[in-house]
């Protein structure tokens, strides 16, 4: 009689497997960040770390303003986040749940915004802020990140799989448009909502490259950005224990979050899937 049970099994070997794999660069990079330069250089490697220090870890936030840093860091995705929010969230309802003219074509016009490459608006984006006098401040940051076409879109398409009859049942007792979107739409919309914060919030946060090209004063760095300069003992070396520390330190936050709303992700995920 054939064992049922195997293919379940070799599943769970695979998943093992799978899980391992991408828990690896997570399990180095703890790792590193307990060794100091010479162990974290030598070959072969030490795989497991025979003498830990958390001497990166203090000479990172001794040596570096790393809690303005993180200040900053936080400051700038958490605010992106709710503006983001708030403004697609608006902006979907209009698109789901309010026929007007032209609606269609401006659904389009945002859709084919999203191909357009982050990378070719810098320059742009850099002369407007420039002109707003912009450089070198956190709305400088986080300002260009509020017009968002995925965030519009992710939650039109939720919203439009919600029942329209809400709509209008909440129309036909009085409810004007505030407030069937403040009490109706935004409640059934939490998983979308959720799923929108966690991508706001680890773009923003990742966002490396634009918050090199606005920020030059070491106050006004974010965490990514200062953990670059503070890795760096010459122009040819690069401290690896404090870059492993300072990337654990830069982690957490996104981690947190991730955990915090991923219930709301996991229900974001599998809606569409489930209304079919």
């Amino acid at each position: 009689m054939p064992n049922k049970k195997s293919p379940i099994f070799g599943g769970h070997i695979i998943l093992w497997v799978l899980t391992l794999f991408f828990l690896w660069p997570f399990y180095w990079m703890v790792s590193g960040s307990l060794k100091n330069l010479k162990v974290a250089l030598q070959i072969p490697p030490e795989w497991v770390p025979v003498h830990p220090t958390f001497h990166n870890y203090t000479s990172l936030v001794t040596n570096n303003p790393v809690f303005t840093w993180f200040y900053n860091s936080m400051f700038i995705s958490l605010v992106a986040t709710v503006l983001v929010i708030a403004a697609s969230s608006l902006s979907a309802y209009a698109l789901a749940k309010i026929p007007f003219m032209g609606s269609k074509l401006l659904f389009t016009v945002m859709i084919a915004a999203m191909t357009i490459p982050h990378t070719v608006l810098f320059i742009p984006l850099f002369q407007l802020l420039n002109d707003l006098s912009l450089i070198n401040t956190k709305w400088g940051v986080l300002l260009p990140v509020v017009g968002w076409p995925f965030g519009v879109f992710l939650l039109k398409q939720f919203m439009a799989s919600l029942p329209s009859e809400l709509v209008e049942a909440a129309k036909i007792d009085g409810c004007g448009e505030w407030q069937i979107f403040r009490r109706i739409i935004l409640p059934l919309a939490k998983p979308g909502i959720g799923v929108l914060a966690i991508f706001t919030f680890v773009n923003t946060w990742n966002d490396y490259v634009w918050q090199v090209i606005v920020l030059n004063g070491e106050k006004m760095f974010t965490l990514p950005v200062g953990i670059k300069v503070a890795q760096k003992i010459s122009e040819l070396e690069t401290n690896y224990g404090v870059a492993m520390a300072g990337a654990m330190l830069a982690t957490l936050p996104v981690l947190i979050i991730f955990l915090y709303f991923q219930k709301y992700f996991t229900e974001g995920i599998t809606v569409g899937a489930l209304k079919g």
